[in-house]
């Protein structure tokens, strides 16, 4: 089996390139992702109080933005119309969990958008206490469930 066979963003002497979905029909897809920021509880009794405002809904704010910018930072990724991104934050007693949904109607799937979603927001999270903890961990960045297209559905096991 060659490469491009099963790694559709490499051509069969090896070398990158974009896929060309033209002939792909427009679906919908949608795509879940989730990520994890661990904290001290310190921290995360300090964000009702932190002086540049609420981290978590700027983080939800970083997170809907990135989504919408996904080709902009993965190279090979397709500009896509996106029809919803959401990304909700919610306070853990160790760390704020982090999950992201995005939907669109197109030749491709979401499911880098979910994921760029997902990370930008735990980064945002990260910038926003970084003063208070250089150790914050950001961990378990992945993708949790996917629907549409050729590949069909996918549902990550717990």
């Amino acid at each position: 089996m060659h490469l491009a066979d099963k790694l559709s963003h490499y051509d069969d002497s090896g070398s990158a390139r974009m896929v060309d979905v033209s002939a792909k029909p427009q679906t919908a897809r949608e795509a879940e992702a989730s990520a994890f920021v661990a904290m001290t509880p310190a921290v995360l009794k300090s964000l009702a109080v932190n002086p540049k405002g609420n981290p978590l809904e700027v983080a939800r704010l970083a997170g809907i933005m990135a989504a919408k910018r996904t080709a902009d930072l993965i190279p090979l990724c397709h500009p896509l119309p996106l029809s919803h991104v959401d990304v909700e934050l919610r306070q853990c007693e160790n760390g704020i969990a982090i999950s992201s949904r995005v939907r669109t109607t197109a030749e491709t799937g979401v499911e880098m958008e979910a994921l760029v979603a997902a990370s930008v927001a735990a980064l945002t999270v990260y910038d926003m206490c970084k003063a208070l903890d250089k150790g914050i961990e950001i961990r378990e960045v992945m993708l949790q469930r996917k629907s549409g297209g050729k590949s069909g559905d996918y549902l990550r096991k717990k």
